[in-house]
This record gives C-alpha cells, sequence and structure tokens, in this order.
C-alpha cells in the first residue's frame, strides 16, 4: 500500500476489530518478559527507521526536523520505560490476603486480587504530536504494557505518517512474540465512530479538541455497554505571579513566559494561555519585556490548514472584544503566524469569563493585570478543570498557600517557579486534570501509571492454586512484588 490511505471500509474495520477480540486473551497470557520484550522492539524498530519517519512527519505537519527527531526519542524512551514497569510487574498490584478465622467481625477467606487487561483499546492519535500522543505514543504503549490489544484510529493531519509508523509497529509487535490482531490502524472520521461504539472494544483513549473528545465520550457512555473513555481535551493552563515574584524577577518572568506560550508554535496542550501579574510598576517592565520578546520572533506555519482556521478564528475574537488590548499583533505573510500579546484586567476577566479564557490553539496569549491578592484570588477560584496551573512566587509569599489550595482543586498538575510546557515521562508524572482537561481526572495519559487506564480489578476467593493466574500464586512463581497479608514483598 502506498500514497494516503483511505477511510477504513466497514468490512475492513469489523475483520480488525474481530482479530483484535480474538487476541485478547493471547495478549493477556503473553509473559511479562515477552511483552516487554515486544515493546523494546517496537521502540528499537521506531529508533532504526528515523530516517525514512521524520522526513514524513516534516511533510505532513510542518514542524522541524530537530522537533521531531527529539519527540521520537521521547516516544521510544516511553515505550522501553513502561516494558520495564511491565517487566518489574508491580503494576499487576498482586495482593494475597490468606484466610484468617479471627479477622474481624467474622473471619476471612483466601481473597487474592490483581489487575488485569480490560480487552482491545481504541486510541485516536492526536495532531500536535505525531509520534509521542500518535500511533506509537502513550496510549498505545499503556494499552500494550497492560496485555491488551490495540485499534489506532490515525489522525487526518499525517495520514501517511501513521501508515507507515503503524507497519514498523506491527511488523516489530508480530517478531516480539505479540499475537495477529494485536495492533491495527484504521482511517476516517466516521471510522472513528463506528469504533467507540463496538461492543469488542473495551476502552477508549484520545488527544485533541474539547468537541471531539466529548461526542466521542458521550457515544462511549451512551453504549448498552457504557465504557472507560479517557479524553485529554484542552487546557488554558494560567500562570498565577505574586507581588513580590514580579518586583524580584520581572525580568526572568517575562522571558519565560515568551518562551513557553510561543514554543512549537503554541501548539502545546500545556501552553500557558494567560500570565496574571500586578497591576504595579513591575508588571510595566514584565509587559515592554513581553512585547519587545515576542516581536522579534518569526512566523511559523501551524500543523494544518483546519488548525490555522480555528486559530485565526479564535484569534480574532479576542483581539476584537471589548475588554482586551493589543500589546503586540501578530503577523502572516503566508509562512504561519507570529506569535500574538494580547491585555486585559481582572477585573474585565471576571465580567466576561468565558469568552476571555477560550482555548487559543496557537502563538497567542493574554497579559491579565489584578489590582491585589483578593482579585488574584478571584480569578484563580473561576477556572474549570486545567491540565497544569503554575505560580511564581517568593519564599514567605503569604498568598501562595491559599493559592495553592485553590489551584490544586482545579488542575492535575501544580507548578512553582517553572512553566508548564515539556511533560517529563516518569513514574510521579500526572498528565490530566478534572474536567474540561480531560474526562477521567483520576488518571493520566504520561508516566508509568498511565497503564491503569486499561486494566480491571479481579478479586479469586477461596480458588485453588492451579486455576489462579501466576502473578497470585504462593511461591511467587513470577518473581513479582506482591502485598501479602497487608506487607509488600519483593522478589
Amino acid at each position: 500500500m502506498s500514497g494516503t490511505p483511505q477511510s477504513t471500509m466497514d468490512t475492513e474495520l469489523d475483520a480488525v476489530l474481530a482479530a483484535a477480540w480474538d487476541a485478547r486473551a493471547a495478549m493477556a497470557d503473553l509473559p511479562l518478559t515477552t511483552r516487554a520484550d515486544a515493546m523494546r522492539a517496537v521502540a528499537d524498530a521506531l529508533d532504526a527507521a528515523a530516517g525514512e519517519l521524520v522526513p514524513v512527519a516534516g511533510r505532513e505537519t510542518k514542524l522541524a526536523e530537530a522537533r521531531l527527531s527529539g519527540e521520537l526519542a521521547r516516544t521510544t524512551f516511553q515505550l522501553r520505560l513502561l516494558a520495564d514497569v511491565t517487566q518489574e510487574g508491580g503494576f499487576l498490584e498482586a495482593t494475597i490476603d490468606p484466610p484468617d478465622p479471627d479477622w474481624p467481625p467474622a473471619g476471612r477467606p483466601d481473597l487474592r486480587r490483581m489487575l488485569l487487561p480490560v480487552g482491545p483499546v481504541a486510541v485516536y492519535s492526536a495532531s500536535n504530536f505525531p509520534f509521542a500522543f500518535s500511533v506509537a505514543g502513550g496510549d498505545t504503549a499503556a494499552a500494550l504494557a497492560a496485555g491488551c490489544p490495540v485499534v489506532l484510529k490515525a489522525h487526518s493531519g499525517h495520514p501517511e505518517l501513521s501508515r507507515q509508523t503503524g507497519a514498523v509497529v506491527a511488523a516489530a509487535l508480530a517478531e516480539g512474540g505479540a499475537p495477529k490482531g494485536a495492533f491495527a490502524v484504521v482511517y476516517g472520521q466516521q471510522t472513528g465512530r463506528t469504533l467507540i461504539q463496538d461492543p469488542r472494544i473495551k476502552a477508549g483513549a484520545f488527544t485533541g479538541s474539547l468537541t471531539g473528545g466529548r461526542a466521542l465520550f458521550d457515544l462511549a457512555c451512551a453504549r448498552p455497554d457504557p465504557i472507560p473513555f479517557y479524553a485529554e481535551m484542552g487546557s488554558v493552563n494560567p500562570v498565577f505571579v505574586t507581588e513580590a515574584a514580579a518586583t524580584a524577577r520581572a525580568a526572568e518572568i517575562a522571558d519565560g513566559y515568551v518562551g513557553s506560550y510561543t514554543l512549537g508554535a503554541g501548539q502545546f496542550c500545556t501552553k500557558p494561555g494567560l500570565l496574571f501579574v500586578p497591576d504595579t510598576p513591575a508588571a510595566d517592565e514584565i509587559e515592554r519585556r513581553l512585547t519587545a520578546a515576542v516581536a522579534g520572533l518569526a512566523e511559523a506555519p501551524l500543523l494544518n490548514d483546519r488548525i490555522a482556521a480555528g486559530y485565526t478564528e479564535v484569534l480574532q475574537a479576542l483581539s476584537g472584544h471589548r475588554a482586551i488590548r493589543v500589546l503586540h499583533a501578530g503577523r502572516d505573510n503566508g509562512n504561519g503566524p507570529s506569535p500574538t500579546l494580547l491585555g486585559t484586567t481582572a477585573a474585565d476577566l471576571l465580567a466576561t469569563f468565558e469568552e476571555l479564557t477560550t482555548e487559543c490553539f496557537g502563538p497567542t496569549s493574554i497579559v491579565v493585570r489584578y489590582t491585589d491578592e483578593a482579585e488574584l484570588l478571584a480569578a484563580a477560584r473561576m477556572f474549570p478543570g486545567q491540565l497544569t496551573a503554575t505560580v511564581h512566587g517568593e519564599d514567605g509569599d503569604p498568598v501562595a498557600g491559599r493559592l495553592f489550595a485553590e489551584l490544586t482543586e482545579r488542575a492535575g498538575r501544580v507548578l512553582w517557579n517553572g512553566w508548564p510546557t515539556g511533560v517529563a515521562v516518569s513514574y510521579a508524572m500526572h498528565h490530566g486534570g478534572p474536567y474540561p482537561a480531560t474526562s477521567m481526572p483520576a488518571h493520566t495519559s504520561v508516566g508509568t501509571t498511565s497503564i491503569r487506564r486499561f486494566q480491571r480489578p479481579v478479586c479469586y476467593q477461596n480458588v485453588p492454586q492451579h486455576l489462579l493466574p501466576e502473578a497470585l500464586r504462593d511461591g511467587n512463581p513470577l518473581g513479582i512484588p506482591q502485598r501479602v497479608n497487608g506487607v509488600l514483598v519483593l522478589p
């Protein structure tokens, strides 16, 4: 097959789903070492194919080669990290409570609990990260680590890259011992809707717009058998600067903010969209430095025409709003937009909150001046769920603790004196947040605990040893961490 892939036909989709369904037991039964090695084989194959994949990604997304190469390296690191977690086995949460006749109130039977794969997973890839949140991205890696077959709905913004990446992934999994049907790529908007409604799909994961994510979430919940749907849907990621921090570090804050909100032409889900600063001479300095910095930045193309049109529409609405001052108007001479910087007051923001906090997916941000700490806290309380929220403060700042309390209720990641762009793939990372940032705030799409989205707990009561999963048998034949009678036992 060559050229741009066409929408997947219904008969082809049915065959893909049948193969994924047939593969579910074999995927679940793969030895942890085999499963982990297959994921490492995918990472190795993607690294080996970088010379072919990165140029295709560049043509389809207009992203720079250095950015794409770094993103591919992040993707393969993520696969290897989750492979290590898979092989270690702690993610199964194997828990054994031996029988105890004296356990209150009336004794306890033999109870053994672990997490099992849910079954075939539908993954919907993102446009802005054609490697890390696409075909072989975090959702795919997490589902494979859990032992689930994956049916990947490719994004229309990079179809040829999706086809080529999918071929690399499928071949590497097959060579690594994964069963037929463990992975497939499908195409088309209607295919995506049909996919999430099919009873053979047991969970879904999505990164994209609120409109798209909510529509798929609603379909998943409206099924005769509703399934979990993990959608990451957007965030404006506010940054709050205290008066003490603005006075002490105006230049540093301005320079850091410009770098963060213009990174990747402002097309990161964690892009900071609003900067709250005190209405003091320090804010004048921050605005001057911000304006000077963005004026010197070049135009950069956006991912595709649809995103460019959406950006222009939102930018025009914001720039023309009665409560907005245009601090620096970006330009577009046909090569994409240069950054725009807008300004308003906290009072105007509070009065027209929904209008001024619409996500502008591209290189635009708003500086918001507040008069006192009460107004700053009032603004913080207005925000719905966010992926991130940031505080720039100084040690001993009296308002910092109250800000953190408000923001912790509203964001999945709260930062101190840093910038939200750049999401580390690690054990402690949480990339999620209350609605509308995501559909399920208890879970993350980045980091090792992302695997838990595609598992379900099962408790075995008084089951003989030979019928138990190996992870729960006496003697710990798999050599994994087990919690026995409340005590963590390491192999």
